[in-house]
């Protein structure tokens, strides 16, 4: 039986959740949890809530969790419910460790050992680094280094003319050279402009997806009133750099943060996959999507996605009740529209939204029941009480 809590404004005050929200306290929670190396705040959620997006409201009930990013590896968390039967996670202390150091050495009398006093003292224990929200290590280079471009604004990016070898394309240490007064001494990342993301919906470009192709130094500034290029020195090379591949500045004092704020999307919101970073068929769990809905449509970074499915269409034949796409033509022919039946959306998993573009948004598949296809549903799982 899944013990259902619904959270009591009065208790705490957390301004970006929805308190319509309800807990669900996975049936297989365990009473205690030991932090591992590797885990995410994701990770442990999922372990106790059915909704995993959901942790502020179990995690920060308890006023010892101020910092619910700062939890270690080797903490031990236990599932508790207080007087109201509402849950509350919280971190165990550490037992006090005491150790004897050496304090005094009483000098003694010839022939007679010196007398060694020992006193307890506490142990200092260093912690490991805190776990993160996310795994960090996917998204990061997609959120530095991946854009979702126009038409328009690669125009206005200069480009790789060439290199120091008269190559067409090149890998690391080749000099480039690039149509644009470039900053001596600032790096700069230089992309290859892949193809054109069409919205299956609209039938509308979304953008053009540009790939990494390498990262440079600008050691030589240009002087294109002149015609004279500038000079980059390549640093690494992701695939070949090409002439024609566009150059673009790296934020390079941009943070990624180890920390989102995760909540359930907006209820108006229903869109679909066009993207997946493996460029795949089928993709699974911490795969990198892209959908067709972004800010214009009220998508926020953090923002939790359920990925849902249209059943198979079945209709009633002659012959009895078949999949519509594998019917025979006169066996389709012959049945009203009555026939047909409206066949349900099943849940497959979740995504949470780490980039946001006006019409575009990339995502993190956080979990998933089975494979992920291109045009899979993604809603608020608001909806999925609907």
């Amino acid at each position: 039986m899944i013990k259902k809590i619904i959270l009591s404004a009065t208790f705490f005050t957390l301004p970006w959740l929805s308190f319509a929200d309800e807990l669900q306290i996975n049936e297989e929670a365990p009473q205690t949890y030991i932090v591992e190396e590797g885990d995410t705040l994701w990770d442990i959620s999922s372990i106790f809530l059915e909704q995993p997006w959901l942790w502020p409201q179990l995690w920060r009930l308890n006023p010892e969790i101020s910092n619910p990013h700062l939890i270690y590896p080797g903490d031990v968390l236990r599932l508790v419910y207080d007087e109201q039967g509402e849950p509350q996670l919280i971190v165990e202390q550490e037992p006090v460790v005491q150790e004897p150091v050496v304090t005094e050495v009483v000098e003694a009398k010839p022939r007679v050992k010196p007398t060694i006093k020992l006193s307890p003292q506490l142990r200092k224990q260093m912690k490991k680094e805190p776990i993160q929200t996310l795994p960090l290590n996917v998204i990061a280079p997609y959120m530095q280094y991946d854009h979702l471009l126009t038409q328009a604004e690669i125009d206005e990016l200069p480009h790789v003319l060439g290199n120091d070898d008269g190559q067409k394309s090149g890998i690391d240490n080749h000099k480039l050279y690039v149509n644009d007064d470039l900053e001596v001494g600032k790096s700069y990342a230089i992309y290859h402009v892949g193809a054109e993301i069409i919205d299956p919906e609209t039938e509308l470009p979304l953008g053009f997806d540009v790939k990494l192709t390498g990262t440079a130094q600008a050691i030589r500034a240009g002087d294109m009133a002149n015609r004279r290029p500038s000079t980059l020195l390549v640093n690494s090379a992701n695939r070949e750099i090409r002439s024609g591949n566009v150059v673009m500045p790296i934020n390079e004092g941009q943070l990624l943060p180890s920390f989102f704020t995760m909540q359930t999307a907006d209820e108006s919101i229903r869109g679909m996959i066009v993207k997946s970073s493996s460029d795949g068929r089928e993709f699974g769990k911490l795969e990198v999507i892209m959908i067709n809905r972004g800010s214009d449509d009220m998508v926020k970074v953090g923002d939790i996605l359920s990925i849902k499915r249209q059943s198979p269409a079945i209709v009633e034949t002659r012959n009895g009740p078949e999949y519509k796409k594998t019917a025979s033509r006169w066996a389709r022919m012959s049945t009203s529209d009555e026939a047909e039946y409206n066949m349900p959306e099943e849940s497959l998993g979740h995504v949470m939204v780490f980039k946001v573009y006006e019409n575009a948004s990339m995502a993190l598949i956080m979990r998933t029941s089975k494979p992920i296809r291109l045009q899979d549903v993604v809603v608020s799982p608001a909806q999925e009480e609907l």
